[in-house]
């Protein structure tokens, strides 16, 4: 079970929002370069970066300090990021400076024509991003529902060769409410790519309910804020995930 730290970018800051609001954000810290490296030492095996500006504005916002970032960690571990990315070019330069993989989230449920081209101009570097809320696909940051059933969606991206897909439960995301299990072990069971769980992440005990899935096809959690406020001690959490999957 991969445990991925969450690093949100907003202004060139480290922050964690609420819910998706752009108005409800928290700062956890100014550089983040150095937050990177310290989840690396506390034995992070992949980063997961958003840049926040960029979801909204849909083009990059915080290359300076996303490049900062792979510069600091991209040689030691996987770095994935989401937000803003809606062209190839864009796609091609960020894996150029180092990243691992890019996530395309609301384009590709606009756009599934962008998604299809990235795949195969990219193979194996494209995650898709699904939040979804009581099984509809949302977009734009969290702001419109559509009319697409998750399951639905994910296995027609599976067919275009994505790599893998986050889930995220939006109403429990920045919530501290736990892990949809339920509705992710649903989509997992319904693909044959990696699904990684997002949104709500609380404690201990859903590091542990998702280890008891993971055969299912859930290869990883995004751990968010439970990590910046302390009520997840992440090096710990990662051992214990270790431990339940006879690698401890």
């Amino acid at each position: 079970m991969l445990l991925i730290p969450a690093i949100d970018l907003k202004d060139g800051k480290c922050v964690r929002l609420k819910q998706g609001d752009m108005n409800d954000s928290t700062t956890f810290g100014e550089d983040p370069a150095a937050m990177a490296r310290r989840w690396l030492d506390a034995g992070a095996r992949r980063l997961h970066l958003v840049d926040l500006n960029g979801a909204f504005a849909g083009k990059p916002v915080n290359e300076a300090a996303i490049k900062a970032i792979i510069k600091e960690v991209g040689s030691e571990i996987p770095v994935q990021l989401g937000g803003g990315i809606r062209d190839l070019d864009t796609i091609e330069r960020y894996l150029d400076d180092g990243l691992s993989y890019v996530i395309i989230g609301t384009a590709a449920v606009k756009n599934p024509g962008f998604l299809r081209d990235a795949c195969t101009a990219f193979g194996g570097h494209i995650i898709v991003g699904l939040d979804a809320k009581d099984g509809k696909v949302a977009t734009d940051g969290w702001s419109k529902l559509s009319g697409h059933e998750v399951i639905d969606l994910a296995k027609k991206f599976e067919d275009y060769g994505v790599e893998g897909v986050i889930y995220t439960d939006i109403g429990r995301d920045g919530m501290l409410s736990g892990i949809n299990i339920e509705a992710t072990v649903k989509l997992a069971q319904a693909l044959t790519v990696p699904v990684i769980a997002s949104g709500g992440l609380s404690n201990i005990k859903n590091i542990e309910e998702l280890c008891a899935v993971e055969s299912e096809g859930v290869e990883g959690v995004i751990c968010g804020r439970a990590i910046y406020t302390g009520d997840l001690d992440f090096a710990a959490a990662q051992k214990r995930a270790d431990e339940l999957n006879g690698q401890g």
